[in-house]
């Protein structure tokens, strides 16, 4: 793993390039992001680094939290992420940045996607529903028949049924940077990110 930062969904605007061709992208505020420890094979079993994104007033932190970032010197943060097998040479309590990435690298970004709610089968699996004549009351956009009575006597798992829709963790790989803002700790990428605005994204270059 080469890079990774957290960052925040702001939306999505059109960036023009020099041709004139327009490109629907995503903005994204992204770090700084401080180490908060460091994790290796001898120690914990495993490579890996913890870091922090946007800072928070210490009052706001739990007692176990703030010993942990106490321990490290840095100042707590609202949100806290592992990377697991991360091999650059990092040490608590540097700063990570945009200046990681560069226009035209390639990245997976991680994040929770949009909750739908409960929804039906139509919807949440684009079924066709019944017809809309020949005495057709209420059964418009229900499922249909999920098992008979004698055999088998109950519903297979993974039957399509209705339920809970989206709201899980989701991710996009190879999305490309269209630009990066350093001064403004911009991100901008090719294209849509899961999730809704604000959603907290995990970026990484491999």
């Amino acid at each position: 793993m080469k890079a990774a930062i957290l960052g925040k969904k702001l939306g999505m605007t059109s960036y023009f390039t020099d041709d004139g061709i327009q490109i629907p992208c995503t903005v994204i505020e992204a770090g700084p992001c401080t180490v908060v420890q460091v994790k290796t094979n001898e120690k914990e079993g495993y490579n890996a680094i913890q870091i922090g994104f946007e800072e928070i007033a210490e009052k706001k932190v739990n007692n176990p939290l703030k010993g942990h970032f106490e321990k490290a010197g840095v100042k707590p943060t609202r949100y806290l992420k592992e990377f697991r097998d991360f091999n650059a040479d990092l040490s608590i309590g540097e700063v990570l940045s945009v200046k990681q990435f560069e226009t035209g690298d390639k990245v997976k970004i991680t994040s929770k996607s949009k909750g739908r709610g409960f929804q039906g089968v139509v919807k949440r699996h684009h079924f066709g529903g019944g017809k809309a004549s020949h005495g057709q009351s209420s059964k418009k956009r229900h499922g249909g028949s999920v098992g008979a009575s004698s055999y088998p006597s109950r519903i297979f798992k993974g039957k399509k049924m209705p339920g809970q829709m989206s709201g899980k963790k989701a991710s996009i790989q190879n999305i490309e940077i269209i630009e990066v803002l350093p001064e403004q700790n911009l991100i901008l990428i090719k294209g849509s990110v899961p999730g809704a605005p604000n959603t907290i994204l995990e970026i990484i270059k491999r």
